[in-house]
Parts: C-alpha cells; sequence; structure tokens
C-alpha cells in the first residue's frame, strides 16, 4: 500500500481527523501529553513504542494503540514508520459514555485488531484515491470503525478513581490550551496560577499527580516541540526560532531539543534539508 506523507482528512471535510505521524522519519519523541479526543495510531510499516500512565506498549506493523480521552501518553519513535493517525471527537460517543464525559477503551489486544487495521487501510485508500462518492465510502467506514470500537473495546465497568481523574485533567486541559497559545510568553507557575485562580502550590500538585509530569517540564516539552517543526519548515535562524519560542537563546534550544531527540536543532535541520 503507497503512502502520502501529506495526508490530512480535516474536520470540516469528514466527522473526524486523519493525519501521517510526524515522527514517520525516526528520532522523535512527542512527550506526556493528552487531550479530550480519542485516539487511534495504526502502524503499517516500523515500529512505536506507546508510554500510557508510565506502562509500556511496544507496536510492531499490523498493530494499533487505542488512546482514551484524557490519558496521559507519549510515544517513542526512534526509526523510520507509517503510521496512520486517526482523531475522534470525544462528543461521538456521548450515547455509550459511562461516567460523566467518560468513556474508556481497553489497550488489550483484541481478535478484531486485524478488522480495524483493514477498515483504517481502506479509509485511508478511499481518501487518497478520491473517487466518485469517497466521501460516502469514508463515513460508512468511519461508522464501521465506531461500531467496532464501542462493541469490542469499550470498557463498560470504570472505577471512581478514573472518573475522578479525568474529571481534573479536563480541568487541566483548559489550562494546557491557554499554554499552548501563549507559550512563547514569560510564563511562569505563578502566573498562570493567577490566572485561573489556584495557588501555585495547588496547580503544581495538580500536574504532579495526575499528569505525571512537573509544570516546568511540560511548558519545556511543549516548547521544544514547536521548535521541532519550525525547523523543518522555516528559513529563520536558530537564534530567532530560539526566542520564538520561548527560550532566552539558541544555546538554551540545543540543550533541551538535544535532551528530547539526542541530536542538536542544527543537526536536525540539516538532516531535513537533504
Amino acid at each position: 500500500m503507497e503512502f502520502s506523507h501529506e495526508l490530512i482528512v480535516p474536520n470540516e471535510d469528514l466527522p473526524f481527523k486523519m493525519f501521517i505521524f510526524e515522527g514517520r522519519d525516526g528520532n522523535y519523541f512527542r512527550g506526556k501529553h493528552w487531550h479530550r479526543s480519542i485516539e487511534i495510531f495504526a502502524v503499517f510499516e516500523g515500529t512505536l513504542t506507546f508510554y500510557i500512565n508510565e506502562e509500556k506498549y511496544p507496536l510492531l506493523p499490523g498493530e494499533f494503540m487505542l488512546v482514551n480521552s484524557n490519558e496521559i501518553h507519549s510515544v517513542d519513535s526512534p526509526q523510520p514508520n507509517m503510521t496512520v493517525v486517526v482523531q475522534i471527537p470525544l462528543k461521538t460517543f456521548e450515547k455509550y459514555f459511562t461516567g460523566e464525559q467518560f468513556i474508556s477503551f481497553t489497550h488489550d489486544p483484541k481478535a478484531q485488531d486485524e478488522r480495524v487495521m483493514g477498515v483504517i487501510s481502506d479509509i485511508y485508500r478511499a481518501y487518497t484515491e478520491k473517487k466518485c462518492g469517497y466521501d460516502l465510502k469514508v463515513q460508512g467506514l468511519f461508522y464501521e470503525l465506531l461500531y467496532l470500537m464501542v462493541t469490542k473495546y469499550r470498557e463498560t465497568e470504570v472505577s471512581e478513581e478514573m472518573v475522578k481523574k479525568n474529571r481534573k485533567l479536563s480541568r487541566l486541559s483548559v489550562i494546557t490550551s491557554y499554554i499552548k497559545e501563549h507559550y512563547s510568553e514569560e510564563l511562569s507557575l505563578e502566573r498562570l496560577a493567577e490566572i485561573f485562580g489556584y495557588s501555585p502550590t495547588y496547580l503544581s500538585r495538580m500536574f504532579q499527580k495526575y499528569a505525571g509530569i512537573n509544570y516546568k517540564s511540560y511548558l519545556q516539552s511543549i516548547r521544544v516541540e514547536y521548535a521541532y517543526q519550525e525547523l523543518a519548515n522555516s528559513e529563520r535562524t536558530l537564534s530567532e526560532i530560539a526566542l520564538e519560542n520561548g527560550f532566552p537563546n539558541s544555546k538554551a534550544l540545543a540543550k533541551a531539543f538535544s535532551k528530547k531527540y539526542g541530536m542538536l536543532p542544527s543537526e536536525y535541520r540539516k538532516k531535513t534539508r537533504k
């Protein structure tokens, strides 16, 4: 199956989003993060390693990972791979919630894994070929995918602790959305706490307890990831990119970038320009 590196199925086109994982070239690590949408990472070539709530899940070709709403996860992509990502808005499943704005899907392997991969492959092919009626075919396949998710993967028994953690992370999501809009600014914990009406101590504890990461590390991770994208797609100097993404200078960017991706920003840029 041939893959287009530029595939993006936008939300205005269909009721979900589909794209090629940005870590397809390897030497990539997406730090701890979470979001309200449900996400599926389907690996067709190469390998990925997922970390969900500190648990490790290696993925081989033909396997996928189903990431729940507000589930803390990170992705390690040291080698080139071809992974299709499907993002589904949480509200799609509102008839099947098992708690307050809450639904949970299992990570355990199922007999239907091959079928799910086949459906995602068919969606990909139909959308990229764009033959007459492709949008109807894609929507039909999408509903088949939803059917498999709610009948084969949905967990009907969930603990109060899981629902509570989901509630806290939903509150944190409002804060992290603000961070993603203002990450390039001076954004101390004290300033953020003041904006959202928390004490710095309480906000710090929320990040550590429910997200499993301290605030400073989270902000640094966001800044490095935005710089990573800009290095490949911008002609700006390293110093300009550093300042644009909240770093005091290029040296600070290089230190954070090297720690996360195992190479200097200049090395990464050179690699992408070959």
